[in-house]
């Protein structure tokens, strides 16, 4: 429920309230009895008597001093966010890798083994946020203001502990989810509650979030074959999304080293935008890279998504990896100069091709890498400066008027498309 729309629900809810009162102040009396009425005194006193009980009944009763405390806080949190969230702005880029390089001479083993021409891309979307929406059910305020009180941060909730809400971890994603997930109970995220008021407070945490399947023989690619490169993809994204040294900028070593040395074009590609980042070339397009002296991790990094294995149609002993995952990092200030609380959002998808040894030839130890697609939500929308910028209230309040279509990052059950923009995300 957006700002505005809350605030014209209370108005409608005061004047259907003072709609109500209004018979209440005026019961049928004798004087408007109507005159030429036939109906005994005794059956019009009982008529009367009625429809008193009756509208008193029904009438709304005005909220206790707690209810009302209640709804102004709600209503000051979401004033605030909406003045400090007035200003944000998202941002896309991408950009499309050709088709790498063919393997170098010699390359091939013996008996021949076929060439493999697998065009690759890696892509990127980013969006910042520019408003968080706090939802909240004024019936629920005035009817059980206790419960509404548990969702609200500082001293007025009642029970602040982990109990309050529904904590119990999701099961596993196993395929994609139909819908975005339901809002969470509302709460503003602190270094002490980092994930208040975020889905993802019930999302595993780390790298035991990325499961892969269970390995067997796909498109005549062995179970061992397949077996590596899940585990490979796996180790690939724990080490460009989860390493602490890369989230704090440094250069993701172990990641590089994963990825097949006959891809020479893309791993070049990714030690130039480590040393020297453009707009046409930003290492954030596929490694999570913040810069330390701004901000800093203050929880968890929750994850959650899926890896799944195809065949490649068309050619035998090739199949494909997809890994599709959404890593939240919370992160505030560094030095610890306050306790806001900022979510960067970002999903991935990488796909790694496995192949037949007896067919064709990969580095062992090595993936190989055929698509890197991503979007990240919380940033200030500026490519080529290497790492991404989650935005507080105040960068928000200080940014330009936010512009293009709205988006929910935490809704996987839509595609990623590779579109360059920059739009709002309706949640961190």
């Amino acid at each position: 429920m957006s700002h505005d729309h809350r605030w014209r629900t209370l108005a409608a809810y005061d004047r259907h309230r003072e709609k109500v009162r209004e018979p209440v102040a005026e019961q049928p009396s004798e004087e408007h009895r109507p005159e030429s009425s036939s109906l005994p005194d005794d059956v019009w006193e009982k008529f009367v008597e009625d429809s008193e009980r009756d509208i008193r009944a029904s009438a709304p009763k005005e909220p206790s001093a707690r209810a009302r405390m209640v709804t102004e806080r709600l209503r000051a949190m979401d004033e605030a966010q909406a003045r400090a969230a007035a200003g944000g702005k998202r941002r896309t880029g991408g950009k499309r890798r050709t088709a790498p390089p063919a393997r170098p001479d010699g390359w091939r083993a013996s008996p021949p083994l076929r060439v493999l021409e697998r065009p690759a891309s890696r892509r990127r979307r980013i969006w910042s946020v520019a408003g968080i929406v706090v939802a909240v059910a004024l019936a629920v305020v005035v009817v059980n203001p206790s419960a509404a009180l548990s969702w609200l941060p500082g001293s007025l909730g009642e029970d602040e502990t982990p109990a309050a809400a529904d904590a119990t971890p999701l099961a596993p994603e196993t395929g994609r989810p139909g819908a975005a997930p339901s809002d969470a109970p509302a709460g503003t995220p602190t270094r002490a509650k980092p994930y208040a008021g975020s889905p993802a407070a019930r999302w595993e945490a780390g790298a035991a979030a990325i499961r892969p399947p269970a390995a067997k023989a796909v498109g005549g690619v062995p179970a061992d074959r397949i077996r590596a490169a899940l585990n490979g993809t796996k180790e690939f994204l724990v080490a460009a999304n989860l390493d602490p040294a890369v989230l704090k900028g440094e250069r993701p070593v172990k990641a590089l080293d994963l990825v097949d040395p006959a891809e020479k074009e893309y791993l070049a590609d990714l030690r130039d935008a480590l040393r020297e980042p453009t707009e046409k070339n930003d290492p954030v397009w596929t490694f999570t890279r913040f810069d330390p002296a701004e901000v800093e991790l203050a929880g968890e990094v929750r994850v959650r998504g899926r890896m799944t294995v195809e065949p490649v149609k068309g050619t035998a002993g090739r199949a494909v990896i997809k890994a599709d995952y959404t890593f939240v990092y919370p992160m505030a200030r560094a030095g610890g100069g306050d306790d806001e609380v900022s979510r960067a959002v970002v999903r991935r998808t990488v796909e790694v091709e496995a192949v037949d040894p007896a067919r064709f030839q990969a580095a062992e130890g090595h993936i190989w890498i055929t698509d890197v697609n991503g979007e990240i939500s919380n940033d200030d929308c500026r490519d080529g400066d290497g790492v991404i910028r989650p935005q507080f209230f105040a960068d928000r309040h200080r940014s330009s008027e936010p512009s293009g279509p709205r988006r929910d990052p935490y809704d996987r059950s839509r595609s990623l498309d590779g579109a360059a923009d920059c739009g709002v995300v309706t949640r961190t």
